[in-house]
C-alpha cells in the first residue's frame, strides 16, 4: 500500500471517529430524558370522580372514598413516601379551598390543608360540580321521557340565545386557577397535574336511550358540554404552571352505553360497583394508567 493511500486510509477513519462522537453527543443533547414519577409525598384533590363512590372499599363514608380509586392506585405504583386522598363526592372548588362537609354532613377542612411543603405531586380533578353535574344529569334525563329524539335539555340550556352551561363553565375558570395558584404557593417544588373527566356519553352518535336517559339529540350537546370542560382544565392548567392529564381520550369506546365489562363509567342503573353516572373500578384504573403515563411523559 503506498503511503498516500495509508494516509488516505487514516484520515477516513479519524474522520469515522469524528463523525461517531459527534452524533453520540448530539443524540445526548437531543434526547430528552424520561420524567419520573414523583416517589415523594402524593397529595390527590377532587370530587367524586376521583373519590370513587360504591367502589369496593369504600374506606370513607362521608366522602364515598373508595381505596379503589385512581390516586390509591397511582401512590401504589409509584411507591409514593406518603400519601394523603382528600378527594371528596360533591366537591367543588370552594371545598378545595376553604372546606365544607361531606355526604354525612361531617366539616371537612380545605382540601388544600393537606398539600405540605414537601409534596412532590399534587393532582386535581374538579370543576364537574361546579358547573352543576348532578343537576345537568337529572334534569336532562327527567327532559328525555318527555321527548327522547329530540333536544330538551339542549332547549332548556340555551333558551333566550345564551348557552347557560357554557357559561357556567366560562365562571369556573378563575376558580380553579385560584386552587392551582394556592397549590403552588403551598408546595412550590411539586409537580401538579390537572386531570380531565372521562367520557360519560359516546364520543359520536346519539347515545342509548332508554339505558343511557338522554334524549337521541341531546347527547352530541352535552358532550361538547364535557369536551369544552375538558378544554378549560387544559388551558388553565397550561396558564397555570400545572400539566393536563387527557382522561378522555383514552375512555372512548368505554362510555356509560358500552357493556358492563368494557365500560368505565356507568349509566342511572350501575351493573358494576359504582354510583350511577360515575367511574367503576375500571374506569379508576384507566384513569391511573393515563395518569402515570402523563407522568412518564
Amino acid at each position: 500500500m503506498t503511503r498516500p493511500r495509508l494516509r488516505l486510509l487514516r484520515a477516513a477513519a479519524r474522520l469515522a471517529a469524528l463523525a461517531t462522537a459527534t452524533v453520540g453527543v448530539l443524540l445526548t443533547v437531543a434526547t430528552p430524558a424520561s420524567a419520573a414519577v414523583p416517589t415523594g409525598r402524593y397529595v390527590a384533590l377532587g370530587d367524586s370522580y376521583t373519590a370513587g363512590p360504591l367502589i369496593p372499599t369504600q374506606v370513607d363514608l362521608n366522602c364515598l372514598r373508595s381505596n379503589r380509586n385512581y390516586p390509591s392506585l397511582v401512590a401504589a405504583s409509584a411507591g409514593s413516601s406518603s400519601f394523603a386522598d382528600v378527594s371528596c363526592s360533591g366537591a367543588t372548588t370552594d371545598d378545595i379551598l376553604y372546606g365544607g362537609s361531606g355526604q354525612l354532613g361531617i366539616t371537612l377542612p380545605p382540601q388544600l390543608s393537606a398539600v405540605t411543603s414537601n409534596s412532590a405531586l399534587v393532582t386535581v380533578q374538579i370543576g364537574g360540580n361546579d358547573i352543576g353535574f348532578s343537576g345537568i344529569i337529572s334534569d336532562c334525563a327527567e327532559a328525555s321521557l318527555s321527548s327522547p329524539l329530540g333536544s330538551p335539555c339542549k332547549d332548556r340550556y340555551t333558551a333566550g340565545g345564551v348557552d347557560q352551561l357554557q357559561a357556567r363553565i366560562t365562571a369556573t375558570v378563575p376558580k380553579v386557577t385560584t386552587v392551582l395558584q394556592e397549590i403552588r404557593r403551598a408546595a412550590p417544588g411539586a409537580r401538579v397535574v390537572v386531570l380531565g373527566y372521562p367520557a360519560i356519553v359516546p364520543d359520536t352518535g346519539y347515545g342509548c336511550w332508554p339505558v343511557v336517559p338522554i334524549a337521541y339529540q341531546d347527547v352530541p350537546y352535552l358532550r361538547g358540554v364535557e369536551k369544552s370542560l375538558n378544554a378549560m382544565l387544559a388551558n388553565t392548567a397550561a396558564a397555570n404552571g400545572a400539566v393536563y392529564a387527557d382522561v378522555y381520550t383514552p375512555s372512548i369506546g368505554r362510555d356509560a352505553c358500552k357493556s358492563s365489562g368494557t365500560r368505565w363509567v356507568e349509566g342511572l342503573v350501575p351493573q358494576n360497583s359504582a354510583a350511577p353516572f360515575h367511574p367503576n373500578a375500571r374506569g379508576e384504573q384507566g384513569m391511573a394508567t393515563a395518569l402515570l403515563a402523563r407522568l412518564n411523559s
